[in-house]
């Protein structure tokens, strides 16, 4: 990575990106020495990198939540929200085994990884699950006892599953990946994940 690079990112650790014309620069100056120093490999490409849909658009011209305007992030979320693409079968449940292994399993979309091979969640680097695992981060909620404490009700299978589709759905701007609609997890391993979440004979759910 060239210093040019470092100095952008350093720029924007500063708050250089906070305001949208300073954002805008850092966004056309960063892709310009991606294009010259980096080369696809793998499942990890320039492209993928560079090609920004409107939503992560809005975000990288307003980076913190202070500076986004309300209406904008509102209508951000009511968009997502429409991209969602609920269970082909209308079956949200998988098999918890199934879907702790995908929490616990950060690889993928690497250039190291093979082309095509399934892909982890990682959900224990941002959060919460079961009481068993002692090495969690706390960036997301934790979700110790998720499906205990809110039922498997019809609304919240639904909310569930559009949060992992799609998190911007709700949360404009997220730190959760889109799982769904990037295809980080196809709909079985989501179908799983929810089954970890919501099943009560998951860890999850267990006292």
């Amino acid at each position: 990575m060239k210093y040019s690079v470092l100095m952008l990112a350093s720029a924007a650790a500063f708050g250089l990106a906070a305001q949208p014309s300073l954002a805008a620069d850092y966004a056309k100056q960063t892709q310009e020495l991606m294009k010259a120093d980096f080369r696809s490999k793998g499942p990890a490409t320039v492209e993928g990198v560079l090609q920004q849909d409107e939503a992560q658009k809005l975000c990288s011209a307003y980076p913190t939540p202070e500076k986004r305007p309300k209406k904008l992030a509102a209508k951000l979320e009511a968009e997502q929200l429409k991209l969602v693409k609920y269970p082909s079968d209308g079956q949200y449940m998988g098999r918890w085994q199934e879907g702790e292994k995908i929490a616990q399993n950060g690889r993928g979309m690497q250039s190291s990884d093979k082309a095509g091979a399934p892909n982890g969640g990682n959900c224990y680097a941002c959060h919460q699950l079961s009481k068993a695992e002692i090495s969690f981060g706390n960036i997301g909620p934790s979700l110790y006892q998720y499906g205990k404490l809110r039922g498997d009700s019809e609304a919240i299978l639904k909310y569930t599953w559009a949060k992992l589709y799609n998190s911007q759905a709700f949360s404009a701007c997220s730190n959760m990946p889109r799982f769904g609609h990037k295809g980080i997890l196809d709909e079985q391993q989501l179908k799983d994940v929810m089954a970890l979440l919501l099943d009560p004979a998951s860890p999850v759910n267990k006292d």
